[in-house]
């Protein structure tokens, strides 16, 4: 069954310039698809236009019928005084109108009304309130905020009181908790930590409706998305498979329509040199060739010419390196801080050599802006020193960026940072980094938050250095710039420190992992796809001793029972045993998506295993459960 239909839609902002130029596709039932594209290119058009936030100026767009629509971009404006729990609880307006109904007929039957009509209806109310789970609602929000990171604490709070990126997550949450049809997710990862992201990947793997999704996080669309469409100028192209199958078969595409155009390019070339050559022998006394050459230049006219296919400049600048010599490139001795009662760490005592690349990971709130601050002088300690070595010289890129006075134009700005430089070479660099003609004369204040990433990014890049600290350096990048960073820090050969929930940034570049949680750091020194390994055998284990302390904590002196309850133990402990094994089979399935990641078939085979084993896994789970209860009977 069709969900979505486009036919032809148009849209634009500026006489003569459409951001949507008839773009037709449709999306079945069940789907899972990404909306790619740059920024600008028009997928949040695109999804405003669905919801019917936007008219299209031509075409058409249709939601199969009683289909409830979710964007999660769209923060409603919410009565003064709610906190975060009002809002959760504001998914559940359908069940809040059959409780009501169902208490006007409660108090009509203890007034007397013993109808049969009455008694019929309270019936039916009460039948379809607990089908859609209205006796469980404050269970479902307790679950989806503790999968979203969303504490007590903050369930307390004042909407209108949180961040941006707060209000995003909650806003997901109550999205999840209305239970829609057709889920329309733009950049959903963007404020989320990572343990929050995993949350959200699982979910929409398991959600049953359809899911649309607008994201430049890779490792998200490779897990959750069967199909990619991209916006390209105005147009629509279709990949049938995830992120990595669309980013091997668009070069593919690339490159099969290169060869084409240079062939006939060549026989176009070979044509007109003959049909010139038969021109000229024609002046030289043989009129009959002008007809021959008239017919080969018809015939040019007629070929099918394709038009030469283009590609996104790749960076070519590299950071200016400052030559590094000794071994200690930075030392944290005893770092305390806090924020009035709330500590956020203490007594870190790390070591930064030359040449490592550091991920700072942790919760969002942990402190790890804070600590990079720290780093850079803009924070002071409760307690402790940091100390660089002597020949350090340090780089940063902030999460928020800020510019001395944001009025100024792109150029003045890096004439104003670089003194010597000249016009031209300014204007040279920004055109390095895709600012060019007039965008380099508009004011700063106008940029994105993107853009000006790229703009300080094209500023640190003319310094020399050997210590560079990365705070989200691929928020809010479209795919394209954010493979303009990792170019530029694929060739940075100094010692790199950033804080990133972008899992592909993260696996690409880090060799070492700190992990800031409750107050401390714990150092990881390997990779990250061999951290998340060892995180996953210390919760299996935690998990496991929590079994073992629970049976231990069993009288060991319990009642035979019955025949039955003892052969329901027996197939307990069987069961038990079965899932370890699962459990087991399931990381190891896990280890091998992750080494595969940027090879389709193989990650195609390990994620259907792993679908197949986690089946497998609820299946068992709900024997056990069956089995406990019998055991306990």
């Amino acid at each position: 069954m069709i969900e979505i239909s486009v036919s032809n839609l148009k849209k634009s902002f500026e006489i003569g310039n459409n951001i949507l130029d008839g773009i037709t596709f449709q999306v079945e039932t069940g789907e899972r698809v990404g909306l790619l594209g740059r920024n600008g290119a028009g997928k949040s058009t695109l999804f405003r236009i669905l919801t019917g936030e936007l008219e299209a100026d031509e075409g058409e767009v249709v939601v199969a019928k009683n289909s409830r629509v979710g964007l999660i971009s769209q923060i409603p404006v919410y009565p003064e005084g709610y906190t975060v729990d009002d809002v959760l609880h504001t998914a559940f307006a359908r069940h809040r109108k059959l409780a009501e109904e169902m208490e006007r007929l409660a108090a009509a039957m203890a007034a007397g009304d013993s109808g049969e009509q009455t008694l019929r209806r309270y019936g039916e109310l009460s039948a379809k309130f607990e089908g859609i789970g209205g006796y469980d609602t404050d269970t479902a929000v307790n679950k989806v905020a503790a999968g979203l990171s969303i504490p007590p604490e903050m369930r307390a709070q004042l909407f209108d009181r949180l961040s941006g990126g707060e209000k995003t997550r909650v806003n997901l949450g109550r999205l999840i908790l209305e239970d829609t049809d057709i889920l329309l997710l733009d950049e959903p990862t963007n404020h989320l930590d990572l343990h929050a992201v995993e949350w959200l990947e699982d979910y929409v793997r398991r959600f049953k409706g359809t899911v649309v999704a607008i994201s430049h996080d890779r490792y998200f669309l490779d897990r959750t998305v069967s199909r990619v469409v991209e916006i390209l100028d105005g147009k629509a192209e279709f990949y049938p498979g995830n992120y990595t199958f669309y980013a091997i078969e668009k070069e593919r595409r690339y490159q099969e329509k290169l060869k084409r155009y240079e062939k006939e390019q060549a026989k176009i070339k070979q044509l007109q040199e003959a049909a010139d050559n038969l021109h000229l022998w024609a002046f030289m006394g043989s009129d009959k060739l002008h007809k021959r050459a008239f017919s080969m230049e018809r015939r040019i006219e007629r070929i099918r010419q394709t038009e030469r296919p283009t590609k996104a400049r790749a960076m070519t600048q590299r950071f200016g390196e400052k030559e590094f010599s000794g071994d200690e490139v930075m030392h944290i001795r005893d770092l305390e801080k806090s924020f009035g009662e709330r500590r956020l760490f203490h007594d870190l005592d790390l070591l930064v050599e030359g040449g490592e690349r550091i991920a700072l990971m942790g919760d969002n709130g942990a402190g790890k802006s804070t600590l990079l601050k720290i780093l850079m002088g803009e924070e002071q300690p409760d307690d402790g020193r940091v100390r660089f070595g002597p020949a350090v010289r340090v780089a940063y890129l902030p999460q928020i960026i800020r510019f001395d006075n944001p009025n100024r134009s792109l150029v003045d700005t890096m004439l104003y940072a670089k003194r010597g430089i000249t016009t031209q070479a300014a204007r040279d660099r920004l055109g390095a980094f895709n600012f060019r003609g007039e965008d380099v004369f508009k004011p700063v204040s106008v940029l994105s938050g993107g853009e000006q990433s790229r703009l300080r990014l094209c500023m640190l890049m003319d310094e020399e250095i050997n210590f560079l600290i990365l705070d989200e350096p691929t928020n809010h990048l479209d795919i394209a710039n954010r493979e303009w960073i990792e170019e530029a820090v694929e060739a940075y050969e100094g010692a790199l420190l950033f804080v990133s929930h972008d899992r592909y940034f993260i696996n690409r570049f880090a060799t070492r992992i700190w992990e800031l949680e409750n107050g401390v750091i714990t150092d990881y020194p390997v990779p990250f796809a061999r951290y998340k390994e060892i995180r996953e055998r210390e919760k299996t284990l935690a998990q496991s001793q929590s079994r073992q302390e629970k049976k231990e904590e069993k009288p060991k002196a319990a009642p035979k029972g019955s025949r039955a309850q003892q052969n329901a133990r027996r197939q307990l402990t069987i069961c038990e045993r079965d899932m370890e094994k699962l459990e087991a089979e399931i990381r190891e399935v896990e280890a091998e998506m992750e080494r595969s990641a940027c090879d389709y078939e193989k990650y195609s085979e390990a994620y259907a295993r792993k679908e197949e084993l986690d089946g497998k896994l609820l299946e068992l789970m709900d024997r056990w459960e069956k089995l406990a209860e019998e055991a306990e009977a």
